[in-house]
């Protein structure tokens, strides 16, 4: 894998790949020791064109935890704010050294044209386009999907799929890079998605994508669903009335307080409740649905860290940018990493089996 820039490129195999890795970088999450030298000397830069907490801070967290040097890159303040263009910021990455460059652009397309183009010779991942994708997002919500399917079944989540989970995805589905990753990531894993959107939310061309598309949420949930993920209304990207007041919105579309009680008394025990934050409370979901037992919106953000370390160990564990007369030294297996984070005193070496 050289870049990660969208789930619909990704196949059954790699996306398995990439949660089962990350089962076991949530293992050493859980260790006393959580920092593995997989990635010491190597560096990772941020570069963020518009405003993020959870994936900048997430990113820069599991590429931490993986030993790498971490440079924060924010559009506001810098030369970008003065005219610069993606080139130039990108081959000034390049002469310092970049391996991998994680970003984040307000322009669908950006970190494709990026990863492209001759400006820089790093691994480049897709934190967010416009409203085209989030890769990374998508890979965590079908890992916290994953455990919970898993954990009914009885199975071990290590190589297991999605196939026969029933997942709807309601809300502002026109401005969601996090929906349509979803869709193609969750259909490739094997889950059956229902989007569920006032018509006006609803991008256009819709109908060949590989989900149903529902207008009722009420009818939706009655239907039986597994996993209800909430989409955050994004009101920054509305330059038009998509719905006629919030009250409204909120009544037929939101995940309120009724429609909590309501997977009760459907006999839907076990379905859990996602956002991929920030949350509008009150809005697209409401107190105590997004606080209640079945909510996993912490446990997203938890899981957020193990997949991106993932993402990261995969892509940069194994040199694929040396010259071809230089020897690429052998990427070490995560297993092995661990031990190390287990015993701080092992001797390291690059030399471990993959």
């Amino acid at each position: 894998m050289r870049h990660l820039l969208s789930t619909e490129d990704l196949s059954l195999h790699d996306a398995i790949r990439i949660l089962d890795t990350a089962e076991e970088m949530a293992a050493v999450g859980e260790r006393e020791v959580k920092k593995l030298p997989a990635l010491r000397g190597r560096t990772v830069v941020n570069l963020f064109f518009e405003d993020s907490t959870r994936t900048r801070i997430s990113f820069e967290a599991a590429a931490k935890r993986l030993s790498a040097d971490v440079i924060n890159f924010a559009a506001k303040g810098s030369s970008v704010s003065k005219g610069e263009s993606l080139k130039d910021t990108a081959q000034t990455l390049a002469a310092m050294g970049a391996d991998a460059v994680v970003i984040r652009h307000w322009a669908s397309g950006a970190p494709h044209r990026l990863a492209a183009t001759d400006w820089i010779d790093a691994a480049v991942i897709n934190a967010g386009d416009g409203t085209h994708e989030h890769p990374t997002q998508a890979l965590l919500d079908a890992f916290t999907m994953r455990r919970h399917w898993s954990n009914l079944a009885g199975t071990p989540s290590a190589g297991a799929d999605l196939k026969g989970m029933r997942v709807a995805i309601a809300g502002d589905v026109l401005h969601s890079r996090v929906a349509r990753s979803n869709v193609w990531l969750l259909r490739t894993l094997g889950a059956d998605v229902t989007l569920v959107a006032p018509p006006t939310l609803l991008p256009i061309g819709v109908e060949k994508w590989p989900c149903t598309v529902s207008y009722d949420l009420d009818e939706t949930l009655a239907r039986g669903v597994d996993a209800m993920m909430m989409l955050r209304v994004q009101g920054e990207r509305m330059n038009a009335s998509f719905f006629p007041t919030t009250r409204e919105y909120s009544r037929r579309w939101g995940f309120d307080d009724n429609r909590l009680r309501a997977l009760d008394s459907l006999g839907l025990k076990d379905t859990i409740i996602m956002h991929p934050g920030p949350m509008n409370r009150g809005l697209e979901i409401s107190a105590a649905a997004a606080d209640s037992p079945r909510s996993t919106v912490l446990a997203q953000v938890r899981n957020g860290v193990s997949v991106r370390m993932a993402a990261l160990y995969l892509l940069l564990s194994g040199d694929t940018r040396e010259p071809a007369a230089a020897p690429a030294a052998a990427p070490v297996s995560v297993s092995a990493a661990a031990s190390h984070a287990a015993n701080p005193n092992l001797t390291y070496s690059h030399q471990e089996s993959h």
